[in-house]
C-alpha cells in the first residue's frame, strides 16, 4: 500500500529468496509431443478398435445448464437391457458401463437406447479366431473396409428447442406453480392418513360406530 501525504516511504521487503518459489514451464511444448506420441502408440496397439469408448448422453447439473446435454461416464443397466447388449458383451465392443448412474426419465432412456442400437448396426465385428467365425461376427467384406476411428464416437450434438414466444394465457395468468406445488406436497404427506380414514370408513357398520375387533 503506498503512503498518503507528506510521510515516510515504506521499506517492507516481502520479496525475499523469491526464486524459490518461481514455477517454470519450459517443457510445455515437449509435454505436448509426448502425450501425442502416446496417442499414436496405443491407436497403433489396439488398432482396429476405436481410440475412445461410445458414451451415452446425460444432461448437465444444475437448472442453468440442464437444457444442454454432454458425454456421460458409461451406459445404466437398464439401457443395455432395453437395447439388447450384455453388461459384460458391452465392454468388450466399446461401450462403456456406469451401474451407478439412474435413468430419471423416460425420455433419456429411450434416447440412449437409440444411441446404442445404431451403434451396434454400424459396429464391424472382429472374430476372435479368423478360421472360425461365431455368430454375430461380421462378413469378411466388411473386415476388408473397416478402419480405425478416430476421435469421439457418436458426436454428441445440442439439440436447439423450436419453441417461438407467444402470448401467456388466461389460464396461465390464474394457475399458481405455487399453489400447485403445495397441493402435490400436501397430497403426498397425507397420503397415509387418508388411506387409514377410508379404511376405517369401510369398515364402519353404517350406524357411524367401528365395528370392534375380535
Amino acid at each position: 500500500m503506498a503512503p498518503k501525504h507528506n510521510n515516510m516511504v515504506f521499506d517492507s521487503h516481502f520479496h525475499k529468496d523469491w526464486q524459490r518459489y518461481v514455477k517454470t514451464w519450459f517443457n510445455q511444448a515437449g509435454k505436448k509431443k509426448r502425450r501425442r506420441t502416446k496417442r499414436l502408440d496405443k491407436a497403433k496397439a489396439i488398432a482396429p478398435r476405436p481410440t475412445s469408448l461410445l458414451r451415452p448422453v446425460v444432461h448437465c447439473q444444475t437448472i442453468r445448464y440442464n437444457a444442454k446435454v454432454r458425454a456421460g461416464r458409461g451406459f445404466t443397466l437398464d439401457e443395455l437391457k432395453a437395447a439388447g447388449i450384455n453388461r459384460k458383451q458391452a465392454l468388450s465392443i466399446g461401450i462403456s458401463v456406469d451401474h451407478r448412474r439412474k435413468n430419471r426419465s423416460q425420455e433419456s432412456l429411450q434416447a440412449n437406447v437409440l444411441r446404442l442400437k445404431e451403434y451396434k448396426s454400424r459396429l464391424i465385428l472382429f472374430p476372435r479366431k479368423a478360421s472360425k467365425p461365431k455368430k454375430g461376427d461380421s462378413s469378411q467384406a466388411e473386415l476388408d473396409v473397416a478402419t480405425q476411428h478416430t476421435g469421439p464416437v457418436l458426436p454428441i450434438k445440442q439439440v436447439l428447442s423450436d419453441t417461438k414466444a407467444r402470448k401467456i394465457t388466461d389460464a396461465e395468468k390464474k394457475a399458481s406453480a405455487f399453489q400447485t406445488m403445495r397441493m402435490y406436497r400436501a397430497n403426498a404427506k397425507l397420503v397415509g392418513i387418508r388411506e387409514k380414514r377410508a379404511k376405517e370408513a369401510a369398515e364402519d357398520d353404517g350406524l357411524g360406530v367401528a365395528k370392534k375387533k375380535k
